[in-house]
């Protein structure tokens, strides 16, 4: 089994959004504009929620990936580098999830 990336994913996502490949669904969704894009990653992952209270690994696995595909979408429509988005996670491991959510400002 080959080791696949997230990087990899976003690298071939951001390609195919600039491509002039008519038969691209990434094209044709990034130049539909990101309303489209976040709804589409909004039902992703309302389906792999689903998947996931049914207890269905198959299925979780296979939205799980839509999810991730989608929301690298949605990241590439709205210029926000993956790498971005890494550090983000990065600079959250030095604390618990309720230590950083405390941290964060309050509405």
């Amino acid at each position: 089994m080959t080791k696949f990336t997230l990087e990899a994913l976003d690298a071939i996502v951001a390609a195919r959004a600039k491509s002039d490949d008519e038969k691209s669904y990434t094209r044709k969704l990034v130049n539909k504009g990101v309303a489209k894009c976040a709804q589409k990653l909004g039902e992703e992952a309302v389906e792999a929620a689903i998947a996931a209270v049914r207890e269905d690994r198959e299925e979780l696995t296979a939205e799980a990936a839509d999810v991730l595909y989608h929301l690298l979408v949605v990241l590439n429509v709205s210029n926000v580098p993956l790498a971005d988005v890494m550090a983000e996670l990065g600079k959250r491991t030095g604390q618990t999830g309720l230590e950083e959510k405390a941290s964060r400002p309050q509405e």
